[in-house]
């Protein structure tokens, strides 16, 4: 009697998972179509990377924001619509993220680095450059300056991954379950994707990768990237070099006279960390000092408290506001000094 119940049990649920799959595959046929890029694609090394500049040239330095992993151009909209009235302002996607193709060479932080760098170029931007580094683009921004230190003027630190995220700020080791159950999760979810069954999900759910205070018009743009698995993809070879990139960004540690202007975050979920046993004001102090650090990486540093988190700390235009104007008043101080 109960393998019976057993094999009905198995019966139904392979039905479902057939009807599920067909439903998806269905809707990437039939679904939406992605929007068309905000900026252009430029090849680099035999891939398209889309670039979306704002602002007009003139004589002061252009600002390039380097986003966080798998952080698409459309989160920074506010930090470009503050600048690109004064200055140059250029995002792009990585390989792999946004409306960039994917790569197949390991994203090593000096592969991104250089990557950018010969984007820039072809796409006839011209430095001087102020790196603005959001999450892990922090880490590759210290990099770029290290490898093209002539064409740097300015480095822009926004609540940025800390080279020993894992050795102080609770981060997963190489070696530990969660971080491999982390690459399993995104590789299934990629494939689940690529299947349709994640948009699918969406297209009921509501946009699950709209950013908390970014227009609609820029939320709804954010839907495509669940369209397919390839930014989960992108998403999930960036983690897999995510303990090389914190270690080769560590070596990085002394930018001279440099301007280094450091944002952290300093809202947080406390009772989320109190669930995981951490003591969220212990968690929030110590964030605190490891990105004073940043602004310790020169004699002219500064760092400013933002009462924003992780992703609001720029995609809620009254944070994002904060960041541009200092910028821009750094620029101005940099050519009063001149």
């Amino acid at each position: 009697m109960l393998k019976k119940i057993s094999k009905k049990i198995f019966k139904y649920i392979g039905i479902l998972i057939g009807l599920v799959v067909l439903a998806g595959l269905a809707f990437r046929a039939f679904g939406p179509e992605l929007h068309k890029p905000m900026g252009k694609l430029v090849n680099v090394n035999g891939i398209d990377l889309h670039i979306h500049p704002t602002g007009i040239e003139n004589d002061k330095p252009t600002v390039i924001i380097e986003g966080g992993a798998s952080s698409s151009t459309e989160y920074y909209h506010w930090l470009s619509e503050g600048l690109k009235d004064s200055l140059r302002v250029v995002r792009y996607d990585r390989a792999g993220n946004g409306y960039s193709e994917q790569s197949d060479v390991t994203r090593s932080a000096e592969t991104i680095a250089r990557e950018l760098h010969q984007l820039l170029e072809k796409a006839g931007e011209s430095p001087p450059y102020i790196l603005a580094g959001h999450s892990m683009g922090g880490p590759y921004i210290r990099v770029f300056a290290e490898l093209y230190p002539d064409e740097v003027e300015a480095l822009v630190f926004i609540d940025a991954t800390h080279p020993e995220q894992v050795e102080r700020l609770n981060a997963a080791k190489k070696s530990s379950f969660w971080f491999k159950t982390t690459l399993f999760l995104l590789g299934t979810a990629s494939f689940l994707a690529d299947l349709g069954i994640v948009g699918l999900f969406e297209s009921f759910s509501g946009s699950l990768l709209a950013g908390d205070g970014l227009p609609d018009e820029i939320n709804a743009r954010t839907r495509d990237f669940l369209l397919n698995g390839k930014r989960t993809r992108a998403y999930k070879n960036e983690i897999e070099s995510y303990h090389s990139a914190l270690e080769r960004a560590g070596k990085t540690d002394d930018f001279g006279t440099l301007p280094i202007r450091v944002f952290t975050a300093i809202a947080i979920d406390k009772e989320a960390y109190r669930k995981n046993g951490i003591d969220p004001y212990k968690f929030l102090n110590e964030t605190i000092a490891a990105q004073k650090e940043f602004a310790q990486l020169s004699t002219n540093g500064k760092q400013f408290l933002v009462d924003g988190n992780h992703q609001t700390i720029f995609t809620k235009k009254e944070n994002a506001d904060i960041i541009t104007k200092e910028i821009i008043r750094l620029i101005a101080e940099m050519q009063s000094d001149n």
